[in-house]
């Protein structure tokens, strides 16, 4: 069991590079079937998750080494690929996105209501509370679920089964969804969606970024390292100040803000040009994929399996009505993604999964998980006192 923090990253990093190297190694027709239905970033997601239940590294020991990691780089890889947008292009992927975010947080808080309604018997007394606090978070964020502990005054004993619920279930739709994303094609020819506008946006960027025909050397990449890495640094500093002074949001949400500003001022300047943003932030971003994974113990399933089952039926009826609407109001997988993971994830992995479908569309993810905050603790508390009714 790996106990030293330095050696849990090394392996990490190793297996997923490994994971990533796998459909250049293996050409053949068949491995090729099998990466199109389970793409390197799935594999990645699935291998650490076996590896962290099989105990390769012990959780407890290695937590200093994942904290002290996990968020900085997440907020460097956003700086980097912020350098490619475009604001004005971005602009254009006009209200469908807001409809899409909004129909998901509406399917999430009715998913609440009807598995605790079916639940309620095998959760015990009061677990409304804490499915509430949950419900703020699958809405928004963290802040928002302390905020609504906070407000129905939910004790710290009574959070341990919501909270192991929230790790395993989310963690599990994470990787649904990143594996979903690659059915795009069909899924939008199932709604009857135009992506037209959303892949235009998309290619023009990319496009952009293609045209700057200038090797890629090792000097930009060791440049784009250390801007990201230090705005990432300044950005935590200066979110975890004004979170001092303005605390209606976490100091994460603070950040992220903060990143997001400076990425989108830098893709203004000549460094925002600069060749090399894709291959570094792809970089970074197997690397986040693989220490959110290697936090997954299913192993934890065992303990709370009426709490796992109440977190699944949540997210059947969310996924049900999610793909009821797009067929309805011919939505885009895209858009339907990454809302509803705006909403369960927020600002830590609805960029991610936007810059799996297009690195230059992960400001969309930034902007709707940030909408997340602004309803989650008003949309968690209605919830919670719905579900009080029926408790």
């Amino acid at each position: 069991m790996i106990t030293d923090g330095f050696m849990y990253i090394a392996a990490l990093i190793f297996i997923a590079a490994l994971l990533v190297c796998l459909p250049k190694i293996f050409k053949g027709k068949i491995p090729q079937k099998i990466f199109k239905f389970a793409p390197p970033i799935v594999l990645i997601y699935l291998g650490l998750m076996l590896l962290c239940t099989l105990k390769l590294w012990n959780l407890e020991a290695t937590a200093d080494a994942y904290n002290g990691l996990k968020n900085p780089i997440l907020y460097a890889m956003l700086f980097i690929m912020l350098l490619r947008c475009d604001l004005k292009k971005i602009i254009r992927l006009g209200p469908k996105m807001l409809i899409g975010f909004f129909a998901a947080t509406l399917s999430i808080g009715l998913g609440f209501v009807v598995a605790y309604m079916i639940m309620s018997g095998a959760l015990g007394a009061d677990a409304w509370q804490s499915l509430g606090a949950l419900c703020g978070s699958w809405m928004g964020g963290g802040g928002n679920m302390l905020a609504i502990q906070a407000a129905l005054n939910v004790p710290e004993s009574m959070m341990a089964y919501a909270l192991v619920m929230d790790s395993i279930c989310a963690t599990l739709y994470v990787m649904f969804l990143l594996w979903a994303i690659n059915f795009s094609e069909k899924f939008n020819k199932w709604t009857k969606a135009d992506t037209s506008v959303i892949d235009s946006v998309g290619l023009a960027l990319e496009a952009e970024a293609r045209a700057n025909t200038k090797p890629l050397v090792w000097q930009n990449i060791m440049i784009l390292l250390g801007a990201g890495l230090l705005v990432s640094a300044t950005s935590q500093e200066l979110g975890n100040m004004i979170n001092g002074y303005l605390p209606f949001f976490d100091k994460a949400t603070w950040t992220v803000l903060i990143v997001t500003v400076l990425g989108l001022v830098f893709a203004l300047t000549p460094f925002g040009k600069l060749k090399g943003t894709e291959e570094v932030s792809n970089v970074m971003l197997y690397i986040v994929i693989a220490l959110i994974a290697s936090r997954a113990d299913l192993s934890a399933m065992g303990n709370a399996p009426a709490w796992l089952l109440t977190g699944f039926i949540i997210l059947l009826i969310h996924v049900g009505i999610m793909i009821l609407l797009s067929k309805l109001l011919k939505i885009d997988i895209f858009t339907a993604a990454v809302a509803s993971l705006a909403n369960i994830g927020g600002t830590a992995t609805a960029p991610v999964l936007a810059g799996t479908y297009s690195s230059a569309l992960v400001p969309v993810g930034i902007i709707m998980a940030l909408l997340g905050y602004v309803v989650g603790t008003g949309g968690g508390l209605l919830v919670a006192n719905i579900m009080s009714i029926f408790g």
